[in-house]
């Protein structure tokens, strides 16, 4: 049976929720459908629409958005909506049917901007790509979840692939400085979003690195209390901060004996020669002052 879970989440807009999904539910780019015979291409769509307050629906990679009529209250009907899109789902259904007739082109701007760290350039886009940060550390890996991750490890001067919700972080080898390579990449970013190519056909089961030693089985692991607090302070105050960089710091654990917190870098932050610096100086200092007593030290992990 598929595992797919369906989450709601509000937007600005009162009229208007977001139904997430925890796979994939197109190759790439976005559709939206006004009316029942604009949604030929959706099946989805087209049963949404059978419920008389749908006005529009928005399908893209990681979520469906629905604006409703003001007939309701989506109090009252969102529960509904949510377990007939996941039933849907789980039962096989497609949401939209992809042939390249049906995939507009959109106007996909691509810019490459530079990183704290030296080796990692960030190329940021007007288009969604995940819902879900990914990390490759090579093309095997990559090969199993990202095609465009895949594409990337055909330059051979690329290490590392971090994809984010806008922004695609790519770490170099040596062998090439980034004022040489980057208008190349930019552009085959680019050309890929433009069309509609798979982004991400299936989220890694696990972020853990290969060839790597796992974390110890005795890391304590309690997302309440301290744990949360910290988590609260990475999301609010501090990943802000790094993903503008083109890198991502997330939570792995916290020991409640030894008050030592790990963290995970990711994108531009991993391997960074200031990363040591920045979690000393900066959040290994935040979280000491906001949380009294309660961190002795930041250890980082490289993603």
């Amino acid at each position: 049976m598929s595992s797919q879970k369906i989450t709601i989440q509000s937007t600005n807009n009162k009229n208007i929720l977001k139904f997430v999904s925890t796979q994939i539910l197109i190759n790439g780019g976005s559709y939206e459908y006004n009316n029942i015979d604009d949604a030929k291409d959706s099946p989805l769509a087209q049963q949404l629409f059978y419920l008389p307050f749908v006005k529009k629906v928005f399908i893209t990679a990681n979520f469906i958005a629905i604006q409703r009529f003001d007939i309701v209250e989506w109090s009252d009907v969102q529960e509904e909506v949510r377990e007939q899109i996941e039933a849907y789902l789980i039962d096989g259904g497609i949401a939209v049917t992809e042939t390249n007739s049906s995939r507009k082109k959109e106007p996909i701007e691509v810019y490459a901007e530079a990183t704290p760290n030296p080796s990692t350039m960030k190329f940021g886009t007007n288009k969604s790509l995940t819902n879900t940060d990914v990390e490759y550390i090579n093309i095997e890996e990559a090969s199993k979840s990202s095609p465009l991750a895949k594409a990337l490890f055909g330059f051979s001067f690329v290490k590392e692939v971090f994809i984010s919700e806008n922004y695609i972080s790519i770490t170099k080898f040596d062998i090439v400085e980034w004022n040489d390579v980057y208008s190349e990449i930019r552009n085959f970013i680019s050309s890929y979003l433009q069309d509609n190519k798979t982004i991400i056909k299936e989220l890694p089961k696990s972020n853990s690195t290969p060839n790597k030693p796992k974390e110890k089985a005795d890391d304590i692991i309690n997302f309440e209390g301290t744990s949360a607090k910290i988590i609260a302070i990475l999301d609010e105050y501090i990943r802000p901060a790094v993903a503008s960089d083109g890198g991502n710091i997330a939570f792995k654990s916290y020991n409640e004996e030894t008050k030592i917190v790990k963290v995970v870098l990711q994108g531009a932050c991993s391997g960074c020669p200031s990363s040591t610096i920045t979690l000393k100086n900066g959040i290994e200092t935040m979280l000491q002052e906001m949380l009294p007593n309660k961190i002795s030290q930041v250890v980082a992990i490289n993603g």
